[in-house]
């Protein structure tokens, strides 16, 4: 008997179609479920309070948390989306808006943006990352922006003793030195809760390390302080 595994059969036109159907399904269900958390954080946030938006693209989670008149940080490193982002809050007092990538470290970075970003910048902006290896990206394509550490600007924004009432992270695969930082260090302390997008999807060579931060997250904190299914 041979020791060689039997191929495994090609799956149907139908079977991928249903795949697909199921992945979209519950891209929707967490999309929903992310806009409920959303409304609830915005419903107790009160001027005053600080939030931390990290990937803010175009705004349209800064717009509903600046409503609640706290006082909103957006960081978003690309040139263009930049642009965009400062025309939509132009005026807005309580947004403060930041025009660099957030890692685990300071410095400068090479932003790489998707392979379509020069025939559709709105659509594609939200693709651009700082790590390597991801899906449709343009290495080539790449702009240089100051990164800042998260826990410098966490320090930052808590100088006096206060507190980060809300983080959101949607940062294209940087999130996983940050998280794997404070897991490690469990320095979740000056942020009340933190939600944050992963992206093991994009990132197939980093797939083993999201897995062993979700575990350890998972046993370093409740998911009301630290959430990793954001959308």
């Amino acid at each position: 008997m041979s020791d060689t595994k039997a191929a495994q059969p090609e799956k149907s036109r139908a079977e991928l179609r249903a795949e697909k159907m199921i992945r979209k399904q519950e891209r929707n269900m967490r999309a929903a479920e992310a806009r409920g958390f959303l409304a609830g954080v915005c419903a107790v946030l009160r001027p005053g309070d600080i939030v931390m938006d990290l990937g803010a693209n175009l705004g349209e989670v800064t717009a509903p948390l600046a409503e609640t008149g706290a006082h909103v940080v957006a960081y978003e490193p690309d040139p263009w989306t930049f642009g965009q982002l400062r025309d939509r809050f132009a005026g807005t007092d309580n947004v403060e808006l930041v025009n660099a990538a957030v890692g685990a470290t300071s410095g400068t970075v090479r932003l790489m943006r998707a392979e379509n970003f020069d025939d559709n910048p709105e659509g594609a902006s939200v693709k651009a990352t700082i790590v390597g290896g991801g899906r449709s990206i343009d290495a080539e394509a790449s702009v240089e922006v100051p990164l800042l550490s998260f826990a410098d600007e966490v320090a930052r924004l808590t100088r006096g003793g206060g507190r980060i009432a809300f983080c959101k992270m949607d940062i294209e695969g940087a999130e996983l030195d940050i998280l794997e930082d404070i897991v490690a260090r469990k320095s979740l302390d000056p942020v009340q809760t933190l939600v944050a997008e992963t992206h093991e999807n994009k990132f197939k060579a980093l797939r083993p390390r999201f897995r062993a931060l979700r575990d350890a997250a998972a046993d370093a904190y409740p998911r009301r302080r630290l959430n990793l299914d954001w959308i």
